[in-house]
């Protein structure tokens, strides 16, 4: 059997100036990186705003999600791109809009992250390392505004900057636990001001989520101005623009800000752009990419991080809201290991037919599912990644549970056939597409207070009994609201393997007490976020990385990715 990477390496993907055709959009619009992968002008966009001004006509968006993620994996982007790619074969005019991948994770736990089996986006290699160089430059422009915030300590510190509350970090793309915390300035008085500091995985900066809810260069440079990096020993918060960074900053990302147009195996366009986390972020690609892909096809396929508790909530909650667009349908992914494994039943012995494991592992299925259709309003579908060792007993099981839930399953085997094994799902989808108009409600109304906002998620979302915030996140919320930041959007950073702030909660748990331990103000991306249980925004590497495996040959082919 062929590995992920052994597959895309066998492909033979088309010059990207054909794909791109496929949208409409020019060979002079495209800025090429190598003859598969290319930059898209934001011209596109305005042009094709200027033809459809007063017509409404937008492509609709179709939400991938799935269950609780477990150590098995379950398949969210293989999905999305099997049923872009069944969609195509419909002749429906479709396109991915997906996240990029982080190096953090490529190296640490799962290697790559462009899909799986017969169902990836290619170039494989490149999407999965650096690929166009985005978040190099959001990592640039993060650090230059973390050099010139100290450099104006040095120079006097005229805006009378509290050094002991500094909240901007530093970032690398990489899981590096070694530089949570740090202390630096050590040395001579020419070497800067000795303080705290800390790293953040480049993922979870604050400029990834403003670029990644940007509308524009103009929205860009507004939200990179209004960043949040300290407090003045008055209480004062002090800004990007206060630094004079936004301008430099904006500059770095000018690039970085065109969304990347690449394609699938089987050559349906794919948009991949920007790489928030969902369990530390926002989880979503950005607000660009999303719009571009409507603006020049039909039916957009995207995907949120995790399950749909962390990145379909935000989601539906903060990336629609701030990019003016809803979705129009959800895809839930689950396998039935991985529901068995919810229920109980030891990672070895998955592949045993176990209906009672099964049945208790199903909640987790079905809380994602009514949280779709009941709170979001939405028409959900659930694609089962089926595997040979799933027995008709147990995916009959699946459908009946998922039935009384006013929701229908489908099989979806694109892992092994591409976009032929996602050909019930597709079928199903455009049924959904075609019912009704997007409905889609929020888990919260915008402008609400941020405590009744957090309130509302854990209570509707996650199923949890209430709400606690330790003294300090009180404290925190105290100075944002002072400060009048009050009714921003909540972004939750939480445990992707529960629907609780406990990862051994697994299943459906009710009746618990989430804990905000933390509240950090994002007021460039238009957002804050409150850390819970023992979430980190530096992941650490495992045992065994999976950097272990990844090696280049002498004629310079990458092995192990995957």
């Amino acid at each position: 059997m062929l590995s992920d990477i052994q597959i895309a390496q066998t492909a033979k993907p088309k010059p990207i100036e054909e794909v791109a055709r496929k949208l409409g959009i020019k060979k002079s619009e495209l800025t090429p990186y190598g003859w598969d992968k290319a930059k898209v002008s934001l011209e596109v966009l305005k042009n094709a705003r200027a033809k459809t001004a007063g017509t409404k006509k937008t492509g609709k968006v179709v939400l991938v999600t799935a269950i609780n993620p477990t150590p098995l994996g379950e398949g969210k982007t293989t999905t999305a791109i099997g049923l872009a790619d069944a969609l195509s074969r419909q002749k429906v005019k479709t396109a991915l809009a997906l996240r990029e991948p982080s190096l953090g994770p490529v190296f640490g736990v799962k290697g790559g992250a462009a899909g799986g089996g017969y169902a990836q986006v290619v170039p494989m290699e490149d999407i999965n390392l650096h690929f166009t160089g985005d978040f190099h430059a959001i990592g640039a422009a993060n650090n230059l505004l973390a050099a010139m915030l100290d450099n104006h300590i040095k120079q006097g510190n005229v805006l009378d900057i509290d050094l002991k509350k500094i909240t901007w970090k530093r970032c690398v793309d990489m899981n590096d636990r070694q530089l949570r915390h740090v202390v630096d300035g050590l040395g001579t008085a020419a070497d800067g001001v000795v303080r705290e500091d800390g790293f953040d995985i480049t993922v979870a900066s604050e400029v990834m989520a403003v670029l990644c809810l940007s509308t524009s260069l103009t929205d860009l440079k507004k939200r990179l101005g209004r960043i949040v990096v300290a407090y003045t020993k008055s209480g004062k918060p002090v800004t990007a623009s206060d630094l004079k960074a936004q301008g430099a900053m904006a500059a770095l990302l000018k690039d970085a800000m065109q969304p990347n147009l690449v394609q699938t195996l089987e050559h349906t366009p794919a948009f991949v752009h920007g790489g928030p986390f969902a369990n530390i972020a926002h989880g979503c690609n950005s607000v660009l990419a999303t719009k571009m892909a409507q603006a020049t096809a039909d039916v957009v396929v995207t995907e949120a991080g995790f399950g749909a508790d962390l990145g379909a909530e935000k989601f539906l909650d903060i990336t629609s809201r701030e990019g003016g667009f809803k979705a129009d349908a959800v895809v839930v992914v689950a396998t039935i290991r991985a529901l068995k494994y919810n229920g109980g039943m030891p990672k070895d012995k998955l592949q045993k037919k176990d209906l009672k494991a099964l049945e208790t592992g199903l909640p987790n299925l079905l809380v994602h599912v009514e949280n779709m259709t009941k709170v979001f309003n939405l028409p959900c579908v659930v694609a089962i990644n089926q595997f040979p060792t799933d027995t008709p007993e147990e995916i009959e099981l699946v459908q009946n549970a998922v039935h009384e839930k006013d929701a229908r399953v489908c099989l979806s085997q694109v892992w092994e056939k591409g976009g032929r094994g996602g050909v019930e799902l597709a079928k199903e989808v455009m049924r959904l597409l075609k019912a009704k108009k997007s409905t889609q409600k929020y888990a919260y109304a915008k402008g609400t207070d941020i405590k009744k906002a957090a309130q509302d998620i854990a209570t509707k979302v996650y199923h949890a009994k209430n709400v606690e915030f330790t003294p300090a996140a009180k404290k925190q919320i105290a100075q944002i609201e002072k400060a009048g930041y009050g009714k921003l959007f909540v972004c939750m950073a939480k445990t992707q393997y529960s629907l609780s702030d406990n990862p051994q909660l697994l299943g459906a748990p009710e009746d618990f007490t989430l804990t905000i331990r933390e509240v950090k103000l994002s007021a460039g991306a238009g957002f804050v976020v409150m850390l819970t249980g023992s979430i980190m925004t530096m992941p650490g590497l495992p045992v065994h990385p999976a950097a272990e495996n990844i090696n280049l040959t002498e004629n310079g082919k990458i092995t192990g990715l995957f």
